[in-house]
């Protein structure tokens, strides 16, 4: 229930005829004041008054569009009481002037749609929206034009889908994993190219000496290690010093018979777990943070980590 004062001030509210005009329009589409001056040929000020009066009621939310202003009616959360009275006045709604508004707003709304580009239409959301030749795999080849790495070790690497898209910016690169069936598919995808080597070891124990590379990937293959604290010491024994490490993690998480079907062995790491990991092997964290959360559920969110061997880290573990 409301109090008398406010009752009475909600019934002058819809008592001026020009916010009952605003509010049948809005009802029915979102506008700018703009389009609402044109619609309803009333004053800018006018129209911007009577809609500062509806949105202070709860009656109208505004909703920026890039340069652009909407205004709609508040559905979700009107206040009860307007919510009812403006029920009942939309019902009893009958009349020549709000049949031209809706003609017009019809007619301009056409108009907008047809003048409207496909960039104006999915501004401020464009990574959710397809258009031809605009995906992730060419947005990272574009990007790793402005990298140039020496000799790389991918981790995990699967079919080689990860070392195609750095092979043309690196010296070398080393694809690593515990599949043949894997490493056969790796050789198949990237046999063109000479500077590509092929390794089927366990990351526990990497097969190389100490020392041997400027970059090393683990792109989410720490969900696959029963031990990741030595896949991590693994991965700094054979950086260069100053060489870097790239890590790719899910954040922990209570989907472990969801995640058992992919093979993981561990639920993901928290942020801070997985800097305490990186810097307990005497990495330099740089950067170690949630990136992104997929869109389908459960929802997982993904971690991205980089850090750096230091040359006083290794004087520290050969001392």
């Amino acid at each position: 229930m409301t109090s008398l004062e406010a009752t009475v001030d909600l019934v002058q509210l819809f008592a001026d005829p020009t916010r009952v005009r605003l509010l049948a329009l809005v009802a029915h589409a979102p506008h700018t004041v703009a389009e609402l001056t044109e619609i309803t040929d009333l004053g800018q000020s006018r129209v911007s008054t009577h809609l500062g009066k509806l949105k202070e009621a709860g009656l109208v939310r505004d909703r920026p569009s890039g340069s652009s202003t909407y205004y709609g009616l508040n559905d979700g959360a009107m206040p009860p009481a307007a919510q009812r009275l403006w029920g009942v006045v939309a019902g009893e709604l009958a009349d020549a002037v709000l049949s031209e508004d809706k003609k017009r707003a019809a007619a301009l709304i056409r108009a907008r749609a047809g003048a409207q580009s496909w960039p104006d239409t999915v501004a401020g959301q464009l990574e959710r929206h397809y258009s031809p030749g605009r995906t992730w795999e060419a947005t990272a080849r574009g990007l790793l034009g402005f990298v140039s790495l020496g000799d790389v070790l991918d981790v995990g690497s699967g079919d080689g889908a990860i070392a195609a898209l750095f092979a043309p910016r690196v010296r070398s690169i080393t694809c690593l994993d515990r599949s043949e069936r894997m490493i056969a598919e790796a050789r198949r995808r990237l046999g063109r190219h000479p500077h590509v080597a092929y390794a089927v070891a366990d990351m526990h124990a990497l097969p190389f000496e100490a020392s041997c590379f400027d970059a090393v990937l683990l792109f989410n293959s720490l969900a696959y290690a029963t031990a990741p604290d030595t896949v991590v010491r693994e991965a700094a024994r054979v950086l260069r010093p100053a060489g870097v490490l790239a890590v790719i993690a899910l954040r922990a998480h209570r989907h472990a018979e969801l995640a058992a079907r992919y093979g993981h062995v561990n639920a993901g790491f928290t942020p801070a777990a997985l800097r305490r990991l990186l810097e307990g092997q005497g990495l330099t964290v740089s950067h170690c943070a949630v990136s992104s959360r997929e869109p389908r559920k459960p929802h997982f969110e993904v971690i991205t980590a980089f850090a750096a061997r230091t040359v006083r880290a290794r004087a520290a573990r050969t001392a």
